[in-house]
């Protein structure tokens, strides 16, 4: 029987095995990628992301509705003077098929990398988050029954909450920014039994958020023209590339790859400086000086990864590379600005990532840097908190332990290993 799908390193072109691989066998920096057996994309009559469940690199679904939910503006595009300009909402917003409880996208990416865990190498998965990939996953295993751990900075706590108890689930805050968080992730990461999830080189996480693409195209009737979406790691915008890549292949939805249209919050830019010089490496002092200053200014510190996936093969420069693309370098007072229009125009509260979104398309506006008659996908990767409070009861979750940045797991071991035995 053919397998659904194949893992390959980008720059090498050799397969991997799978059993939750997420690094190339032969040491090469790079992602792997999925390449499915089915080269043309049926939608299936599934619940939410399942739907895509031909291109996700798992082999059984979940009846849980979450899903991306692409739409064509009536009012941004008035004002913006953009006539094909459609609306990415991935957060919860009935009246719009918006089923995301969560209100983020980062919901997308959970699903399909805690089935795939199930599948190929069970373990407890441990998520680094900056809040909303926290969650997510805490969502998840609210709804599953599936025990995780998720590390977020100590000020992101007040973001984890859950529709559902999720009490298969042990969350750590760490004093210190998102960076920290992952770096503490990785010494639990250490003890057996316990799987990093894996982050950008996960294919479950970027072929997850790549449905955003594929709603879109199925919606809109071909790929758009420009994709725009705010960035923290990146790793959307490299599933967005990834998902249109097949859409490519698929023949039926254009034979151009949409531009990528990417941004960051001032201060804290180090993709966009890098980028605007064309540059593979990032380079610290230059890129991000002041790192810990500059993430404590801005209004999205989701978007603030200190080691994102952008030099690897694969990873963000070969994205915007490959697809002509642009970033933007976009300040609070223009996030805030573009969250009350869009609030205004289309209704509904957004993510501060959402709302430096908005700005980046905006902005492109008035520079002219896009062609307003063309297709323009906005990828609203977050919102809907106000509304989701009025249908639903959210539980708040608290941390087990707080530990120090540069904190080794021996000051919570036995009380950590402890704790998770009494969840699993």
């Amino acid at each position: 029987m053919t397998p659904k799908y194949t893992l390959r390193c980008i720059q090498g072109g050799e397969d991997a095995p799978e059993h939750y691989t997420t690094s190339c066998p032969c040491g090469h920096a790079s992602l792997l990628r999925a390449e499915y057996s089915k080269k043309q994309l049926t939608v299936r009559n599934l619940p939410g992301i399942f739907r895509f469940c031909d291109w996700l690199p798992i082999h059984r679904t979940l009846p849980i509705v979450s899903g991306p939910v692409c739409f064509r503006s009536i009012a941004l595009s008035r004002e913006l003077g953009i006539p094909n300009l459609y609306i990415g909402f991935n957060g919860y917003w009935p009246e719009r098929g918006g089923t995301i409880t969560t209100c983020s996208f980062k919901e997308l990416e959970a699903l399909p990398t805690v089935i795939r865990m199930q599948e190929q190498r069970p373990a407890t998965l441990v998520i680094a988050s900056a809040g909303n990939t926290g969650r997510a996953f805490l969502q998840v295993s609210a709804l599953t029954g599936i025990p995780v751990v998720v590390v977020v900075p100590e000020k992101a706590i007040e973001r984890l909450w859950t529709t559902a108890p999720a009490d298969k689930a042990v969350v750590i805050a760490v004093t210190g920014d998102y960076t920290d968080a992952i770096r503490f992730s990785r010494e639990i990461c250490t003890l057996p039994q316990f799987l990093e999830e894996g982050g950008a080189k996960n294919v479950a996480r970027r072929d997850g958020m790549g449905t955003v693409m594929l709603d879109a195209a199925v919606t809109i009737g071909r790929m758009p023209d420009y994709y725009f979406q705010a960035i923290g790691s990146g790793t959307g915008g490299i599933a967005a590339w990834e998902a249109a890549l097949r859409l490519v292949g698929d023949g039926r939805f254009g034979s151009r790859l949409p531009e990528l249209h990417l941004s960051q919050n001032l201060p804290f830019v180090p993709m966009v400086a890098a980028w605007n010089e064309r540059r593979r490496n990032l380079v610290p002092d230059t890129d991000m000086p002041d790192a810990q200053a500059a993430i404590s200014q801005v209004y999205s510190d989701v978007l603030t990864n200190r080691e994102p996936p952008y030099a690897i093969t694969g990873g963000v420069f070969d994205a915007l590379t490959a697809t002509s693309g642009r970033m933007y370098a976009i300040s609070n007072d223009e996030a805030r600005a573009a969250e009350k229009l869009f609030m205004d125009l289309e209704g509904i509260d957004l993510d501060p990532a959402a709302t430096v979104c908005v700005a980046s398309l905006l902005q492109a506006c008035e520079a002219g840097t896009i062609d307003k008659q063309k297709t323009v996908f906005l990828n609203i990767t977050g919102g809907g908190y106000a509304r989701v409070q009025k249908d639903h009861a959210l539980i708040p979750v608290r941390p087990s332990f707080t530990v120090p940045a540069g904190a080794l797991i021996d000051v919570i071991k036995q009380e950590f290993l402890e704790t998770v035995k009494s969840c699993v």
